[in-house]
């Protein structure tokens, strides 16, 4: 299924019937990877899933996005939605965008559930190996960036962002490697305690990207919060162990499976 949405042409998926739960995916990731999670939910509930934008089959936003931007577009997406209560389920950048929705003051709609997957938001300690890449990468570009530089060598800068970048921002297209700056430096620590509904925490013992030690600190902020973590399950735990995960969502979520 396809919609506009501020001028950008945005895929989604939507199946089943009942209250709300809209799905954020992760970073680089689309709505494919929630067809298991789709076909379970929707067994009573409405399920919206979207590409957000500059990912799947979605239009890439206009103008490099930051966390809040993400914000205004799921609010934007659900204006067609004759309903006041949602659910957000969100997977590692999509934990992101449900955090950072806890920040406004006033949402056109009360969130009654969530449930953060492997949740990105909380930044991880700088460590001196760490701080001196960064330092190195500010002087490498600085370098590569000058107009001699560009006319004797005209693809090192982006050769040594490849070089330097994870592999998330040597995948991302130009204007999604701007985002992605914007996103990964933004702390969403202070903003969990504002999440006042149930929230249930799923997190792979063995998630090396946004690590089990995230999910244990939200769980301590976050005042209705419950954490499970699922053995031998890595970033991708609602994969990895789609099983115990289908059953953690059955009793929660409250279905018959």
């Amino acid at each position: 299924m396809r919609k506009t949405v501020n001028g950008l042409n945005i895929n989604y998926e939507q199946k089943g019937s009942g209250d709300l739960i809209v799905l954020l995916h992760g970073w680089g990731s689309n709505i494919k990877l929630f067809a298991n999670l789709i076909d379970l939910l929707s067994k009573k509930y409405t399920v919206v899933a979207m590409d957000m934008p500059g990912f799947g089959e979605s239009d890439e936003p206009k103008t490099p996005w930051c966390v809040d931007d993400y914000v205004q577009f799921v609010i934007d997406f659900l204006k067609d939605y004759d309903t006041k209560e949602v659910m957000l389920l969100g997977h590692s950048f999509g934990g992101r965008v449900i955090i950072k929705m806890h920040a406004r003051e006033s949402l056109p709609f009360s969130i009654t559930k969530v449930i953060l997957v492997d949740s990105a938001g909380i930044m991880p300690p700088k460590s001196n190996k760490k701080s001196w890449r960064t330092r190195y990468y500010k002087v490498g570009k600085a370098f590569l960036s000058t107009k001699l530089m560009k006319k004797l060598r005209p693809d090192a800068l982006e050769n040594f962002r490849k070089k330097m970048g994870s592999a998330d921002y040597a995948a991302a297209s130009p204007m999604m490697r701007q985002v992605m700056v914007k996103v990964v430096n933004e702390d969403l620590e202070p903003y969990l305690p504002r999440i006042k509904c149930p929230a249930l925490l799923i997190w792979g013992v063995n998630d090396t990207a946004t690590p089990l030690s995230d999910g244990e600190k939200m769980e301590k902020l976050i005042p209705d919060a419950g954490l499970v973590k699922l053995e031998n399950a890595g970033h991708y735990s609602f994969l990895e162990q789609q099983f115990t995960f289908n059953r953690v969502m059955c009793s929660f979520m409250k279905i018959e499976d």
